[in-house]
């Protein structure tokens, strides 16, 4: 199995995002990282991936690793790194993303979906070779989605208002098309043609523009979870 978490970098004096952080941080976090670290949609916002682990303990030494890399690289820059899925107070207008094609792509065709985006989560990944057994545990493993939702709420808080909602994160998500709860599928034929469909009539790409709650790896033979706001703790996110 494999994680990746995302964070929000901050600003130590004004405890707002940074919304242009040096790329020399970043450039430094990528080589100690080994790759593992890398940017994010928004400048404000930093990714990590774990290694392939066999374990749980594999997964928390990864887990406090990565974390710990960007922990002392960014306190250089006086900034900090956060473990929540959104910010108390930042303005998403401020923000800037990531100068990357796919980037560029993405803001381009969701336009204010997109700009809203200032929202961090964690994805794990499980790996089944099993075409067949891939669907049908996503099938099954949807019943649970809430719960694993419920788990890992740490996105209460938008642009200085309490939402109401513990994770606010899920509701700017899902603004954009192809979120939600995964279809049910017969097999995986049938998830075959469902994306085969899509694509022909150029709704998407490829399968990375399937942003459901859970999914069939685009890259990987994995059942990868998306539900999941990013924990404070990596306790809890083990646990999940």
């Amino acid at each position: 199995m494999g994680i990746e978490e995302e964070y929000l970098l901050v600003n130590v004096d004004t405890r707002d995002l940074d919304n242009d952080p040096p790329a020399e941080m970043l450039r430094e976090c990528t080589e100690l990282g080994g790759g593992q670290i890398t940017p994010e949609f928004l400048r404000s916002q930093i990714e990590i991936g774990t290694k392939v682990c066999t374990n749980m303990q594999d997964a928390r030494a990864e887990l406090a690793r990565l974390r710990g890399i960007i922990v002392q690289v960014a306190r250089r820059y006086n900034i900090a790194p956060i473990a929540a899925s959104t910010h108390p107070f930042a303005r998403a207008m401020q923000q800037k993303h990531t100068e990357k094609d796919r980037y560029f792509a993405l803001a381009r065709e969701m336009q204010a979906a997109a700009r809203r985006m200032v929202i961090c989560g964690m994805h794990v990944h499980v790996g089944l070779e099993d075409d067949e057994l891939r669907i049908d545990l996503m099938n099954q493993l949807s019943y649970f989605l809430p719960h694993l939702l419920a788990l890992s709420c740490s996105s209460p808080f938008w642009e200085g208002e309490n939402s109401g909602l513990k994770s606010f994160r899920l509701t700017v998500f899902n603004a954009l098309p192809r979120t939600g709860l995964p279809e049910r599928f017969a097999s995986y034929a049938e998830y075959q043609r469902h994306i085969n469909t899509l694509i022909q009539n150029n709704l998407i790409q490829d399968t990375s523009k399937i942003w459901w709650d859970l999914r069939p790896s685009w890259r990987y033979p994995t059942l990868e979870t998306r539900i999941m706001d990013c924990c404070t703790s990596i306790d809890d996110s083990v646990a999940l």
